[in-house]
C-alpha cells in the first residue's frame, strides 16, 4: 500500500469541499452543529483561504489512488512566538485505526519545522488521545500540555529531527 500525503492544488478544492461534509458530520457529536434545511453542514469558512494565503498549506492523503482524507496546517505570528498549527486533520472512518493518521500526522510535522501547537476541543476525547499518543512519539515525550478557552493544546519544537536528518 501506498500512502502519500500530497499538497493539495486548486484542483483539489472542491474534493475537499466535499470530504468537510464528513469531516464535519464526524465533528457534529462534539459542537451539536446541525444541518441546514439544504440538508448539507455549512461551509468551511477559510475554505479558499488556503489557495490564496501563504501562511496556510492544504494537503490531501491518499492511500494508493484512493483518496482517504485531507489535512490544514496554518502558520501562526503572534506577538510572543510564530507556530504551526494543525487547523484540521481528517481521515475516512473506514482507515482509522490503522496508523494512517498517526504515520500522515508525523509526516506533516516533518515538512514544517519549528513550533507547533495542536490543540483538541474540551469534549473530543478521541483526538485527545490520538495527538497525546501521535506527539509523544513523534518528540520523543518532549511536548507541553495546557488547557485554555475549552481547549486542551500540546505544544512541542520539531527543529530536533534537523540535527538528526
Amino acid at each position: 500500500m501506498n500512502l502519500q500525503l500530497v499538497k493539495a492544488t486548486i484542483e483539489f478544492k472542491p474534493v475537499i469541499s466535499g470530504l468537510m461534509q464528513f469531516y464535519m458530520y464526524d465533528f457534529s457529536e462534539y459542537t451539536k452543529q446541525d444541518v441546514g434545511p439544504n440538508g448539507l453542514f455549512g461551509t468551511y469558512l477559510y475554505l479558499d483561504d488556503y489557495w490564496i494565503e501563504e501562511n496556510r498549506f492544504p494537503y490531501i492523503i491518499k492511500l494508493d489512488d484512493q483518496l482517504i482524507g485531507f489535512v490544514f496546517v496554518k502558520e501562526i505570528e503572534g506577538e510572543e512566538k510564530k507556530y504551526f498549527s494543525m487547523a484540521e486533520f481528517f481521515i475516512l472512518r473506514k482507515y482509522r485505526r490503522r496508523e494512517f493518521g498517526n504515520r500522515m500526522a508525523k509526516g506533516v510535522f516533518d515538512l514544517h519545522r519549528g513550533n507547533w501547537e495542536v490543540y483538541q476541543i474540551e469534549a473530543n476525547k478521541p483526538a485527545q488521545s490520538f495527538w497525546r499518543l501521535v506527539i509523544s512519539d513523534y518528540t520523543k515525550g518532549q511536548f507541553t500540555e495546557r488547557i485554555e478557552a475549552s481547549r486542551l493544546i500540546q505544544e512541542f519544537n520539531n527543529d530536533f529531527a534537523r540535527q538528526a536528518d
